[in-house]
């Protein structure tokens, strides 16, 4: 945790000075488990939305991140833990619902990607497996200004956090072949349209 806010502090110091902005911060749960579901465009995400919320993310990021030098070290040390894409891993699973259980906040990107476009991507049925089994509700948070984050102009970058989304509170048509899948797709609409 000293690590996780040392680091924090240094880089909301430069994001700071990008004119970077939180809205919705009050949508926020002050505790209690929770999953941050967000769009992904840059690198620089989940330091922008760790740096925004002031509860430590535990994020979910793709194990080829671990391999690298230096950077595995860090992002170990910053909470993350690492997830084979494009397959269930039921490792990273387990590691989720550990991380929710004991009442932490999870990271998430749900298109499991980098979108070069920017704009919303498929999204993976598995953070709704993770709230079905959880209980913990979704916190959408939409992410703007990150791709080029070096030579953006300051003012241009920021987070916006929608309300929670609870599982009891969501309805899947019945025609619909993989509610997972069609869940999942709803949420980061949602994150989309912030």
């Amino acid at each position: 945790m000293k690590f996780y806010s040392f680091a924090k502090k240094i880089l909301t110091l430069f994001l700071k000075a990008k004119g970077f902005t939180v809205k919705g911060l009050e949508n926020l749960p002050a505790e209690g488990p929770l999953i941050v579901a967000c769009n992904h465009v840059s690198l620089w995400d989940p330091i922008i939305v760790g740096c925004a919320l002031p509860r430590q993310i535990f994020f979910m990021a793709k194990e080829e991140l671990f391999k690298i030098p230096i950077l595995g070290t860090i992002i170990t040390w910053l909470g993350a833990f690492p997830v084979k894409r494009g397959q269930g891993d039921i490792s990273a699973i387990r590691k989720s619902l550990g991380v929710l259980k004991a009442g932490n906040v999870l990271g998430i990107f749900p298109e499991g990607t980098r979108s070069a476009s920017g704009a919303i991507q498929e999204a993976m049925a598995g953070i709704v497996l993770i709230m079905e089994k959880s209980k913990a509700p979704i916190l959408p948070v939409k992410i703007y200004g990150s791709k080029g984050l070096l030579r953006q102009k300051r003012g241009n970058i920021g987070i916006v956090i929608g309300k929670p989304i609870y599982a009891q509170n969501l309805t899947v048509p019945p025609d619909v072949e993989n509610p997972r899948s069609w869940l999942a797709n709803e949420i980061m609409s949602t994150v989309g349209k912030m």
